[in-house]
This record gives structure tokens, C-alpha cells and sequence, in this order.
């Protein structure tokens, strides 16, 4: 049972870095897959954070955990906040993708580790 756990975790990690790192290539140009990994478990650390301590604040509290975010985002890669937001944007979008694949052929449920709100 834990080790199924982990190995979710783990796939659902590497989907949500797949995310960013389409997002980065396609934004500000980063190659490096790994700093995408890094950079989604931190964002998924950080959300969980934000929104437990201030997610229950109605629209201010979701608002303040996308922020949290996309200010990962903006740390971790070159460009400025537009350029974070692009990445979380295409990011959300790409892991969509890629999850209703996986669902439509029945591999995974529709979730990952590392895009908020997937």
C-alpha cells in the first residue's frame, strides 16, 4: 500500500514536471528536465502550505496559493512574473493534456503532483 503510494506520487511528480518543463522550454527557452522536477515538488510543497494556512479564505485564499506559485516559478526560472505565470499557464494546460490521454486509455486518474488545480 505505501509503496503504491510513492509510486503515484512519483508518476504524478514527473507528469506535473513534464508540465513545466513544456512550459519553460516553450517560454524562456530552459532545456534541463530535472530542474522542472525540482521546481514542480516545490511548487506542490509550497501550494499545500499556502493553502492550508490561508485556503480556506474564500477566493483570497486559492488566489494567494496560485501567487505562492507562480512566485516558485519565477524563482526557479529567468523572465519576470509574466513569464512564471506563461509557464504555470502552459504548464496547466500540457498536464491536462497528457492526463486525459493517460484517463481516456484508462493508465491514471485525472491528477498530478506539481500543477495546482490538475
Amino acid at each position: 500500500m505505501v509503496l503504491a503510494s510513492i509510486v503515484v506520487f512519483l508518476v504524478s511528480l514527473l507528469i506535473g514536471a513534464l508540465g513545466i518543463y513544456v512550459g519553460a522550454r516553450i517560454i524562456v527557452g530552459a532545456r534541463d528536465y530535472d530542474h522542472a522536477i525540482v521546481t514542480a515538488l516545490i511548487g506542490a510543497i509550497v501550494w499545500a502550505v499556502v493553502g492550508f494556512l490561508v485556503g480556506w479564505i474564500p477566493l483570497l485564499g486559492p488566489l494567494l496559493a496560485l501567487l505562492a506559485y507562480v512566485a516558485v516559478i519565477n524563482f526557479r526560472y529567468p523572465g519576470e512574473w509574466t513569464a512564471a505565470a506563461m509557464i504555470g499557464l502552459v504548464a496547466w494546460v500540457t498536464v491536462l493534456i497528457v492526463l486525459y490521454v493517460l484517463a481516456a486509455i484508462g493508465i491514471t486518474g485525472f491528477e498530478a503532483v506539481g500543477v495546482p488545480g490538475v
